[in-house]
């Protein structure tokens, strides 16, 4: 792009400061969940309706963005997303009480939702191809950071901060937000050159071709599955290990600090083994190994903090490293003519998944008269099985021997 490395370098830096804090604003709910529930006095299925009120709302806006993203000029879209994204998020740490809690989550949702696809869609016109692999690393590593740094700090804000509670860490999301606005407003360039395409027929009846095609619905279906697998137990976690297995909440944050670094040293490990081994079998492996961990965690007795450790950064690292050889195989599957509008879709069909898993496992465990989480055991077994069902249909998603 013009204006040199280091007018790249910044450009980059916003728009992984874009990433880092809509991701951070989906992820801060999860190891809140305790205090949630305690101090909005709901249960478990109201805490799940509370996170899929998120998702759902991304989910429809991906679909609803797909009729208009290509239509505007990409930085004037990025910045307004990002600007109504901080004040839903501020108005979520404003928020009197559930419901409007519930509301302003939904908004938040619906435009974080848009600007992750959106952040791709301008790397890919802005970086040239041969420079674009780093620069998407560059960006993507921002949910590694936002689970290394930005998790525990926000966990340190609600717990040392009384008077705001779990209200601190939206705030402090909506304050770093506006800086990163201000950043991207100086360093993101106009981008335009997609605006002379023209657009053949309905735009509708495009979608939906594409929606319908019979390797695209295999493709759909295999990321729905990943996404069951993995939250429908990540959003209990935190709930389950201080009310079953007696760690306390302050060791909450720890727990995903060291899952986060390990997590941002293994990406490159992982991505590195599936272009030298293959795409599909290294999926299959961490498919398979992944299930230990999970398992583990859905059943675990009171053990020492140590064994906790080992077992959520194992969980960690295999679960979301899935992702990095499934979105590569996933990505091939479409003309690269229609790849926007499709990973839109494929980012649609994930936080739809990631909904229903939380509110399905929401509506599995209770929480006992003693305080504990029951049948979270079963919502392990079933996850597990969503995890098998990936290890076999990811064999029939893409047919280039050489993703194998």
């Amino acid at each position: 792009m013009p204006g040199g490395k280091s007018k790249e370098r910044f450009f980059l830096f916003s728009l992984a400061g874009i990433q880092f804090t809509h991701i951070l604003d989906f992820m801060i709910m999860m190891p809140l969940g305790p205090e949630f529930i305690r101090e909005l006095n709901i249960n478990t299925h109201e805490f799940g309706l509370l996170l899929s009120s998120y998702t759902f709302a991304a989910a429809i806006a991906g679909v609803f963005a797909t009729y208009f993203v290509d239509r505007f000029e990409r930085r004037v879209l990025l910045l307004s997303l990002y600007a109504c994204f901080i004040i839903a998020t501020l108005v979520c740490g404003l928020a009197p009480d559930y419901h409007s809690l519930f509301i302003a989550r939904a908004f938040a949702g619906a435009f974080g939702g848009i600007l992750g696809s959106l952040v791709q869609t301008i790397i890919a016109d802005s970086i040239p191809f041969e420079r674009r692999g780093k620069a998407l690393g560059t960006v993507m590593s921002a949910f590694s950071v936002s689970t290394v740094a930005g998790v525990p700090l926000s966990l340190f804000l609600a717990n040392n901060i009384p008077s705001l509670g779990w209200r601190a860490p939206f705030i402090f999301i909506a304050l770093v937000s506006s800086l990163i606005l201000y950043l991207g407003y100086r360093n993101i360039p106009k981008i335009s050159g997609h605006l002379g395409h023209t657009h053949e027929g309905s735009r509708l009846s495009q979608i939906w071709n594409i929606f319908v095609a019979h390797q695209h619905l295999r493709a759909f279906i295999f990321m729905a599955l990943i996404m069951l697998t993995g939250f429908s137990v990540i959003p209990y976690i935190a709930l389950y290990l201080t009310s079953n297995v007696g760690i306390d909440n302050s060791y909450i944050s720890l727990i995903y600090l060291c899952g986060g670094i390990a997590t941002l040293m293994s990406s490159r490990i992982i991505g590195h083994m599936a272009d030298r081994y293959g795409k599909v079998k290294v999926f299959r492996v961490l498919a398979v190994i992944s299930l230990i961990p999970l398992l583990v965690t859905t059943n675990l007795m009171p053990v020492p903090l140590w064994v906790v450790l080992i077992n959520s950064t194992a969980f960690f690292v295999l679960v979301s490293g899935r992702m990095i050889p499934a979105m590569a195989i996933v990505s091939q599957v479409v003309e690269a003519k229609v790849r926007g509008t499709f990973m839109s879709l494929v980012g649609s069909v994930q936080m739809l998944a990631s909904g229903l898993a939380s509110v399905a496992a929401g509506v599995v465990v209770t929480i006992g008269a003693d305080g504990k989480m029951d049948h979270y055991n079963l919502v392990g077994y079933g996850a597990a099985l969503c995890g098998l069902l990936t290890f076999w249909l990811v064999g029939y998603i893409h047919t280039d021997k050489q993703a194998q």
